[in-house]
């Protein structure tokens, strides 16, 4: 009687038992009828004791409480099973069910232990998300080396000298920044610049082509978006490149090409460091120093309707209007040295120029700036089969438009064409025996006889 008794105890306390588990607890018999859960099993579903004692496990799933349940393969397996299930408030817990057999051997009742997941889901996907952020970051500082190391700044003329003092006193703060200047100027130079010299060079900076995304994704690549926040969306959302930049800077490229429902967006992020994600209600904060910048005339664009008032003198903070390379021609021949040094180097060539050649670099307009000069060298060093380059090799059209072949043999506008052709021919010479350092390398170099080298160098008392 007295281990009767104790029984009769332990079931008199038994839901009081199940109760105090921390892990849920679902009880059902072998037919799949629900006889218990505890009230952590209520916490972690939402279902209530109610709603679910006395029914049969599968009548709820086909009612939608619940997605999957294990009680029928373990009544006809007898073994353990684990699986994922789905109530109907979306919550996500995983079951481990274990098999209780009668004396006969057959499985009389199967207790379920129930865990929640939903948690542990949210840390994965948050852990994915930055884990997509370090890839991204990497992926980006690994491109902005490559960059920096074709991106060095060469300059001797004063306007980059007097631009490069104020740069490295706004780059120490954190104001925001609009590069002004024509395509090819270098804008993206002086950005990195601006932060390698900052109090934010350890973090990252990320560079947006405002021209370059098509303005139905632009809010999107820049705020980033939630998930299902459209058709094609992924399915965990997507971060933006200003919660990407957290800490650090965010380059503007092309600002002035922003559509006006864009403008005003940028404009709350610039002023208040709040976005908000495609897709989403929750304001989030950034920290992020923003450089922009622009080949427009923004003045302009604004007395149009096309870039918001607002928005542009939020950007003039601080401005640096960077100088076409014809306004700076002290810089053009250390540009020119810097990337015949840098394409030679790259394709294995030992390519040099002529005086006259420098001179017509230093006279042409470059209406493509530093960019166009970066990719001309380029050009002719690859096409080139001379080792020393001369106006002959240059396209007629930088001729023509600085007349430097002219500029560089006339004296005295009243020379007769003779006297032109024969200064123009001495120089010629002159350069080239002081470059090259024989009349045979010369003779090869203009495709003629050595004696007739030989003949003009001693005509001019060059030898």
């Amino acid at each position: 009687m007295g281990i009767f008794s104790e029984r009769l105890d332990i079931e008199k306390f038994l839901e009081g038992i199940l109760d105090v588990l921390s892990d849920g607890i679902y009880i059902t018999d072998a037919k799949g009828k629900t006889l218990a859960v505890n009230r952590m099993y209520e916490q972690l579903t939402g279902l209530k004791k109610d709603e679910l004692v006395g029914k049969l496990v599968t009548d709820l799933r086909n009612q939608g409480i619940f997605d999957v349940v294990l009680n029928p393969e373990i009544v006809s397996t007898g073994h353990k099973k684990s699986l994922v299930q789905v109530t109907k408030e979306g919550r996500r817990v995983i079951l481990n069910g274990c098999p209780v057999f009668d004396e006969s051997g057959k499985v009389a009742i199967v207790v379920t232990f129930v865990r929640d997941i939903t948690l542990l889901s949210q840390l994965q996907d948050q852990i994915l998300t930055q884990q997509e952020v370090i890839d991204k970051y990497h992926e980006v500082q690994n491109r902005d080396k490559m960059k920096r190391q074709n991106s060095t700044v060469i300059f001797e003329s004063q306007e980059i000298v007097q631009l490069m003092n104020v740069l490295n006193k706004v780059a120490k703060t954190d104001a925001t920044v609009l590069l002004l200047g024509e395509t090819g100027v270098g804008k993206d130079v002086f950005s990195r610049l601006l932060h390698e010299r900052s109090l934010r060079h350890d973090e990252p900076f990320f560079k947006v082509d405002c021209s370059s995304i098509p303005e139905s994704l632009i809010e999107s690549e820049l705020f980033g978006y939630e998930s299902g926040a459209f058709s094609g969306a992924n399915t965990k959302g997507k971060l933006g490149l200003f919660e990407m930049a957290d800490k650090g800077t965010l380059f503007l490229d092309e600002i002035g090409e922003l559509p006006l429902l864009m403008q005003s967006k940028l404009l709350r992020a610039l002023q208040d460091q709040e976005l908000i994600r495609v897709g989403s209600t929750k304001v989030r904060k950034v920290n992020v120093r923003f450089i922009a910048a622009t080949n427009k005339d923004l003045d302009e664009e604004v007395k149009n309707g096309r870039f918001r008032s607002d928005l542009y003198y939020r950007l003039r903070v601080a401005v640096l209007q960077i100088p076409p390379l014809r306004e700076r021609q002290g810089d053009i021949l250390p540009l020119a040295s810097f990337f015949f040094e840098k394409y030679n180097a790259k394709y294995r060539k030992e390519v040099t120029f002529t005086k006259e050649f420098c001179n017509a670099f230093q006279n042409y307009k470059w209406p493509g700036n530093v960019r166009e000069m970066d990719n001309f060298v380029q050009s002719l060093i690859v096409t080139s089969d001379r080792e020393i380059l001369d106006v002959s090799d240059l396209p007629h059209y930088m001729l023509r438009d600085a007349n430097n072949i002219n500029r560089s043999i006339m004296k005295d506008e009243n020379q007769s064409l003779d006297e032109l052709m024969s200064d123009y021919e001495k120089n010629l010479l002159k350069n080239s025996l002081e470059v090259n350092g024989s009349v045979a390398k010369v003779a090869r170099l203009f495709k003629v006889d050595r004696t007739t080298i030989f003949r003009k160098a001693k005509k001019y008392s060059l030898l």
